[in-house]
C-alpha cells in the first residue's frame, strides 16, 4: 500500500491512545473507534500512535496487532499519521511487524527495544543497534527509535544514535523516555543538530514541560490518550515563547502526572484507561492480565486529579 502521507516527519503532539476491551478481554472495536475520534479531533496534535506501551501492545498478538492498526487506518487514516510500534523480543519478528505495518497502511514506525538485551547492552550496544539495522532495512517508513532510561539496560549510547542517523536516512525521530534532564538536554543539541536532523520527542510526561523548554521538537505521550488538548496548548505556547500561558498550563497538567506516573509505574495507561471511564469517554476500564483492575481508593485519586485540572466536575465525581 503506498504511504496515506509521503515525506511525513515525526514532530509536534502525538499522543499514544488506549486500546478498549470487553469484560471477556476480547478488543472492544467501537470503543477504540470512538476513542480514536475523539483524540484524533484534538486541535494542534501531529499524529496518532497505536500498537505501543499505552494500548497494551505486549498483550496483543500480531493478528490484534494487525487489527488494531487496520482499525486506526478505517476511522483516522485519511486525516493523521498513524504511527506503529514494533514490540518484539525477537528481531526477525520485529522485521515482520515492521513489514506488515507498512503494506498495511502506518505512516511511521516506533521501534521499541528488546527486552532480552536488557542485561549487559552496555557491554555490546552494537545488537541494540543492529536491531534497528535490520528493521531499517526491511521498510522504508520513517523511524523513531525509543531511548529507554539508563537503569533499564537498554539505553542507546549517543554515539550509537548518531551512527545510526548516519546511516539510515529514515532514522528521523527518538522517543526520549531517558529520564535524565542533562542526557535529555544532550540529545536535543546533537541529534537535532545533524546535517539531517533526528528530533527529540519527549516522553517525560512526569516533567513535560521541563522537557520541552529546552527545545525538544514534539512529545509523543500515552497521556495524550486523556489530556491531548492540553499537551497540545502547552507544546503551542512554548513554540511561541509564552512563558505564562506555559506555566498556567502545566500546572493543570501537572495533578494528572502525579496520578498517572505514580508506583507502581507499570499501572500508568491502567489508570489512563480509569480517567476516561470518569469523564464518560469510555463504558469500562478493562486491563488484560497481568494487570488488574485499580482500587477504589486509586480511582477517587485519580477522579480528584482531573477535578483538580478541571477536566471533571467535582459534583459529577461525588455522585460516582
Amino acid at each position: 500500500m503506498a504511504a496515506r502521507f509521503p515525506g511525513y516527519v515525526p514532530h509536534g503532539v502525538i499522543p499514544a491512545v488506549l486500546l478498549p476491551f470487553q469484560d471477556d478481554l476480547s478488543i472492544d472495536a467501537a470503543n477504540y473507534r470512538a476513542h480514536l475520534r475523539d483524540v484524533g479531533a484534538t486541535a494542534g496534535i501531529t499524529a496518532i500512535t497505536t500498537n505501543a506501551h499505552a494500548s497494551e501492545v505486549a498483550s496483543c498478538d500480531p493478528e490484534e496487532q494487525e487489527r488494531v492498526l487496520d482499525l486506526t487506518l478505517q476511522e483516522i487514516g485519511d486525516r493523521l499519521p498513524v504511527v506503529n510500534g514494533v514490540y518484539a523480543d525477537g528481531t526477525i519478528q520485529a522485521v515482520r511487524l515492521a513489514k506488515a505495518a507498512e503494506a498495511g497502511g502506518a505512516s511511521a514506525l516506533l521501534v521499541f527495544p528488546p527486552g532480552v538485551l536488557a542485561r549487559g547492552n552496555a557491554a555490546r550496544p552494537d545488537c541494540l543497534a543492529d536491531h534497528v539495522r535490520h528493521i531499517a532495512a526491511a521498510t522504508s517508513l520513517p523511524l523513531i527509535v525509543f531511548q529507554y532510561p539508563g537503569v533499564t539496560g537498554l539505553t542507546y549510547p549517543l554515539d550509537t544514535l548518531v551512527a545510526l542517523a548516519e546511516e539510515i536516512p529514515h532514522f528521523r525521530a527518538i522517543k526520549d523516555w531517558c529520564n535524565d534532564p542533562a542526557l535529555a538536554a544532550r540529545h536535543i543539541r546533537v541529534l537535532q543538530g545533524l546535517s539531517r536532523p533526528v528530533n527529540v520527542l519527549s516522553t517525560h510526561s512526569a516533567w513535560l514541560f521541563a522537557s520541552l523548554v529546552t527545545g525538544a521538537a514534539g512529545l509523543l505521550s500515552g497521556s495524550g490518550s486523556v489530556i491531548a488538548d492540553l499537551q497540545a496548548r502547552l507544546f503551542a505556547a512554548v513554540q511561541a515563547d509564552d512563558i505564562r500561558a506555559a506555566q498556567a498550563l502545566d500546572a493543570r497538567i501537572r495533578p494528572t502526572a502525579e496520578a498517572f506516573y505514580a508506583e507502581p509505574f507499570f499501572d500508568m495507561h491502567n489508570r489512563m484507561k480509569e480517567a476516561l471511564a470518569l469523564l464518560g469517554k469510555l463504558p469500562r476500564a478493562v486491563v488484560r492480565p497481568p494487570l488488574k483492575k485499580l482500587t477504589e481508593a486509586e480511582i477517587r485519586r485519580i477522579g480528584a486529579a482531573l477535578t483538580e485540572a478541571g477536566l471533571l466536575d467535582a459534583p459529577l465525581l461525588a455522585a460516582e
